[in-house]
């Protein structure tokens, strides 16, 4: 799913409809933070928004999942790449998960007896010094590899070139900023639809 480009249909058939960001936030018991974070493309409706948002832009699930108004024609091909889309996103997900989890036991396994060891069996200190230092440095390894498999799970791909973006800290940053503009622009609803 390209969320930038949902995002920007949810904004031209909201403004289709005529509503302001608060409108529909408020037609959807949502804040209009979460309306402008979808339309900018940093986020997506919960499963549970799906059809109150479709009911209120007029538009079916399939269309918002592709970005687009879909013909008749096009209604099964669409639907049929959504659900291959979504199942391939969720096993990507589910397979980053099991690793990040995989890699944390291991680590418990690596380290724990290092600990255990350097402190129930008496030995020289310089001994007891380098299991300690092993075994931090196999926590701090293993933490390294949860970050990057946990960073990449949250990875969006787009479906055109394949390109992957991750998220960084300086692109919330710009969220931030993005927000506190919007917040002290007044939204005028629009009668043309924009694309």
């Amino acid at each position: 799913m390209d969320q930038i480009m949902i995002g920007k249909f949810i904004a031209s058939e909201r403004k289709r409809k005529a509503y302001t960001q608060k409108q529909l936030s408020e037609k959807l018991g949502i804040s209009d933070k979460t309306i402008s974070k979808w339309e900018r493309g940093n986020g997506f409706p919960e499963v549970s928004l799906l059809l109150p948002l479709c009911n209120e832009l007029d538009i079916t699930v399939n269309e918002l999942l592709s970005g687009e108004r879909v013909s008749e024609e096009d209604y099964r091909k669409k639907a049929e790449e959504n659900m291959v889309n979504l199942m391939r996103e969720a096993q990507e997900s589910k397979k980053k998960i099991i690793m990040s989890a995989m890699v944390a036991l291991l680590v418990l396994v690596a380290a724990v007896p290092l600990f255990v060891i350097s402190g129930a069996i008496e030995m020289d200190n310089w001994i007891r010094i380098v299991l300690i230092v092993i075994g931090t440095v196999v926590v701090v390894f293993g933490i390294a590899i949860a970050c990057v498999l946990d960073r990449d799970a949250g990875a969006y791909e787009c479906p055109e070139c394949n390109t992957r973006f991750v998220p960084e800290l300086k692109d919330w940053n710009e969220d931030l900023l993005a927000l506190n503009q919007e917040e002290s622009e007044v939204e005028e609803p629009c009668q043309v639809l924009q694309l």
